[in-house]
Parts: C-alpha cells; sequence; structure tokens
C-alpha cells in the first residue's frame, strides 16, 4: 500500500469518526401512500404503515404529529424506525397543512379533538402518541381532554405557553399583524396550558428537546417537572429539528421508552 493510499483511508476514517449519529446514517425509504379521512369538519390526510414484523412480534399502534407547517413527511425516519421495530404507524398531516386543504384558523384544541376523533374512528386501542413541537401541543392537549386515550406520550421541543419559546419576541413582531398567516399568528397566542393542569396527565410521557432547542431548557424542564409520570431526554448540541430530521437519535430514545411502557 503506497503512504498516499494509506492517507487517503485515514483521512477517510477520521471524517467518518467527525460525523454526529444522524450525518453518519441515511434516511430509510418507504412508499407512502396517502389515505384521508373526515373527522371533526375537516379532512385529514394521513400515511400509515404497517409493521413488518410477524404478528406474535407486534407491539401495537404509535400515531405521530408533526410540527407547524409541516407534515407526516417531516417522520419520514421515525415512521420507518418504528414500522421496522414492529409497531403500525399512523402518520397524521395537521389540519391546514400538508395535503390538507388551508384554514382561515387554527387552535391546537381542534387539532387535538382531530386526533381523538382519528383514533376513535379507526378503533385504535390506547395508541402511544409522539408529538413534534406543534405536535407535542396536541399530544398534551389530547390527553387533557380525552385522558386515557393513549397509553403513552412523547413530545419534543413542545411548549405550553408562548413565551417558552427563545424567539417570542421576534415572533410577535413578526406575526402579530394582518398579512401574518393564521398558522404563524397561532403561535405567539397559543397554547395557553398553565403547568399546574399537566398534573391532570397520569399516563408516562417522554419530554425530549435539543440543548440548542428554539425552546429554553427552563421551560421544557418545567413540563417534565410538573408532569406526574415524565422522563426527561435532551439531546447535547442539537437544534429544534436537528435529532428528528434524518436522524434515528428520538426514534431510538422513544422505542427504548416504549420498552418500559409498553402499547397496552
Amino acid at each position: 500500500m503506497t503512504r498516499l493510499s494509506r492517507f487517503f483511508i485515514a483521512s477517510a476514517i477520521l471524517f467518518a469518526s467527525v460525523l454526529t449519529p444522524c450525518e453518519a446514517q441515511s434516511t430509510p425509504q418507504s412508499e407512502e401512500k396517502l389515505e384521508i379521512i373526515d373527522v371533526n369538519g375537516v379532512n385529514l390526510h394521513y400515511v400509515f404503515e404497517k409493521s413488518v414484523l410477524n404478528k406474535e412480534d407486534f407491539k401495537g399502534e404509535i400515531v405521530l404529529l408533526h410540527g407547524n407547517g409541516g407534515s407526516h413527511k417531516s417522520l419520514s425516519y421515525q415512521i420507518k424506525q418504528f414500522s421496522q421495530a414492529g409497531y403500525d404507524v399512523y402518520a397524521i398531516d395537521s389540519r391546514g397543512q400538508g395535503a390538507n386543504e388551508k384554514l382561515a384558523e387554527y387552535h391546537y384544541t381542534d387539532m387535538a379533538e382531530d386526533v381523538y376523533q382519528f383514533i376513535c374512528s379507526l378503533s385504535l386501542e390506547r395508541p402511544a402518541v409522539y408529538g413534534f413541537s406543534d405536535g407535542g401541543i396536541i399530544a398534551l392537549y389530547l390527553e387533557l381532554m380525552h385522558p386515557g386515550t393513549s397509553s403513552s406520550l412523547s413530545i419534543s421541543g413542545a411548549n405550553i405557553f408562548p413565551q417558552g419559546c427563545k424567539p417570542y419576541n421576534d415572533w410577535v413582531a413578526k406575526y402579530d399583524n394582518p398579512s401574518a398567516s393564521p398558522l404563524k399568528k397561532m403561535l405567539i397566542l397559543e397554547p395557553t396550558i398553565q403547568p399546574e393542569e399537566l398534573a391532570a396527565i397520569k399516563i408516562p410521557v417522554l419530554v425530549m428537546a435539543g440543548s440548542d432547542d428554539l425552546i429554553t431548557d427552563e421551560h421544557t424542564r418545567l413540563i417534565a417537572r410538573s408532569l406526574p409520570d415524565s422522563e426527561l431526554k435532551i439531546f447535547e448540541g442539537y437544534t429544534h429539528g436537528s435529532y428528528i430530521k434524518g436522524c434515528p437519535l428520538a426514534g431510538d430514545a422513544i422505542l427504548e421508552f416504549l420498552e418500559r411502557h409498553p402499547v397496552r
């Protein structure tokens, strides 16, 4: 082997060693087919991906909820992760987002009711629910409004009132005007959950965030501390969505959490 060859091999090994777990892995690919369902006065598009494991290894159902302005595609990596781990996965486009028709007004409570009726319409029996960002807010409202609908919640990058976000004042300046979209305007007005209200959520909740998240560290810890049965996971060096998009970290943490708190 020449000196030049040894140099290139050593360089390649060094480069691989400094990649984050997300950068070192490719996003699992899946063929998706959009389904549609009428719930709570709106049509919701969603993707269903069946567990790839045998019936005896089936672990239950999990519902995925994306962030503000996104779609089920924001959670493509997790869809494949969970189906490969033995779960039937339902990834919803929230009202007015993704493939759904845009609306003139948005409220998290309406979205939570959408999810509740979705779960009831498909006869899902206490599925696990994972929500990212706005999806995490919706997951919390779901359990507050309809206790016991889920067997467990996993939330990441969620807040319970607007001031829990680092750029809140910037958002007010940007979105508190007639030209702002209703979806963005919602960010400065909602949610309106008080920490003491979270005591009503009795099921296990995994609370996650990046150390450099849009949500303040203090706020994330407040949420975890206010829940009676919670676990906290902070991803050091990660931003609001960098441990989600094309990344196994959040999904791995949720799968470990579900091993301790099985869907039932």
